[in-house]
């Protein structure tokens, strides 16, 4: 099988060797040969347009059509002529009969992607000739039959589109029959200096150059990089430096200029997940290094002012500094000092004070709080946000006892 995974990639140019992303290319294949409806999901970017392609291809329908259909790009007022179908005089502008892609794939596959943009109507619809290969051409009393796989995509968690009322539910089951997880960019970290040495490669021959090299530095703050355009993102940025970078030899501060500021870095490079215990223990350890890091920030502040108070021989006044706070350049938090003495001979005891305040837990529990309020509550927007798992961020709410 590991032949025929590599042969797959090179057939319709899938870059990588990360586990996961060959489970999704051996699960594709393993459905091929069935009619079962297949739901691709991932985030935009992560290439499941290839994975359709590779239903079709390894199926005994290869021989015949395939279609691919975007139903985010067709307006909602003619999404079900376009995938249906209508008669002469249904609607205005309707001058003549049409098929749609349901009649053109037939005996084929169709490829729905961005299934969740369907309206409630046509989702109906769908769900019929999911059930019977029945459908009717808008304006047309008469019922059609056809005989379509159908393999829909989506970077939508259906699962909320449900709760939400914006899927159906008997819908989603339907498409959901084999589920196919293409993993995101940041997920598969091995691979990430794979893709750039292609696509850079790929550009140079395009625009007659040398290819970028990238130094190890620049190569571990790729692996770092939270990638949230995911492949397309990398090969975007790989194109900007192949033109615009004159020293073909990159490192970490040229790659930087790159990067967007508005995407953080992960706490610590991924790693490749082996069992749940072990990526627990991972995933704790790279929030317990946040926590370590902002504490070690808070603690050097309050040195370099305590260093500037005494460089100056600044008279201290216990009573003005008992509503004052020592506040973070980069944070919007406030944290209170207690109490000063009229001179300096007390700063181990404001240390302490200091220190207690900012203990593991309760910083971690801060953490925890500010990525769930600015994810309005998501679990695994917040879990993306802190580097660590849904599983483990549960916990956590628990363990903290976070309403």
């Amino acid at each position: 099988m590991k032949h025929n995974i590599q042969s797959i990639k090179q057939r319709f140019g899938i870059i990588g060797n990360s586990e996961s992303l060959e489970r999704a290319i051996n699960i594709a294949v393993q459905v091929a040969p069935t009619d079962l409806s297949v739901l691709v999901t991932g985030e935009s970017g992560v290439g499941k347009e290839f994975f359709p392609q590779i239903v079709h291809q390894y199926s005994s329908r290869k021989h015949n059509p395939y279609i691919a259909v975007n139903c985010g790009a067709i307006p909602e007022g003619t999404i079900d002529s376009e995938l249906f179908g209508h008669i002469k005089g249904s609607f205005t502008g309707a001058l003549s009969d049409r098929k749609g892609y349901f009649q053109h794939a037939d005996k084929g596959t169709i490829f729905l992607d961005e299934i969740a943009e369907l309206p409630l109507a046509t989702q109906a619809r769908l769900l019929r000739v999911l059930e019977s290969g029945e459908y009717i051409k808008v304006g047309s009393s008469q019922v059609e039959k056809t005989d379509v796989r159908i393999v829909a995509a989506t970077n939508v968690q259906l699962e909320d589109a449900v709760k939400h009322g914006k899927f159906r539910e008997d819908l989603y089951y339907r498409l959901n029959t084999v589920p196919i997880e293409v993993p995101a960019l940041r997920d598969r970290p091995e691979d990430i200096p794979i893709l750039f040495r292609r696509f850079a490669v790929d550009f140079a021959d395009k625009y007659q150059m040398p290819p970028i090299r990238l130094t190890e530095d620049a190569i571990l703050l790729l692996k770092k990089y939270r990638w949230q355009g995911n492949v397309r993102q990398l090969k975007n940025i790989t194109e900007q430096i192949s033109i615009i970078e004159k020293d073909r030899s990159v490192n970490a501060l040229t790659l930087t200029r790159y990067l967007p500021e508005n995407t953080t870095l992960l706490p610590a490079l991924a790693q490749q997940k082996t069992d749940s215990s072990t990526a627990d223990f991972s995933n704790e350890r790279e929030i317990l290094y946040k926590v370590l890091f902002d504490m070690r920030k808070d603690m050097n502040d309050l040195k370099k002012l305590v260093y500037d108070l005494m460089e100056n021989n600044t008279d201290i006044n216990a009573k003005e500094f008992d509503n004052s706070v020592l506040t973070r350049p980069t944070d919007d938090r406030a944290y209170p000092i207690t109490s000063y003495a009229d001179d300096f001979d007390d700063i181990e005891e404001t240390t302490e004070i200091i220190e207690e305040s900012l203990s593991l837990q309760e910083r971690e529990k801060e953490i925890i709080i500010k990525a769930l309020d600015k994810h309005n509550g998501k679990r695994k927007k917040a879990a993306e946000e802190l580097g660590i798992s849904e599983r483990t961020l549960y916990r956590k709410i628990k363990e903290y006892e976070i309403n």
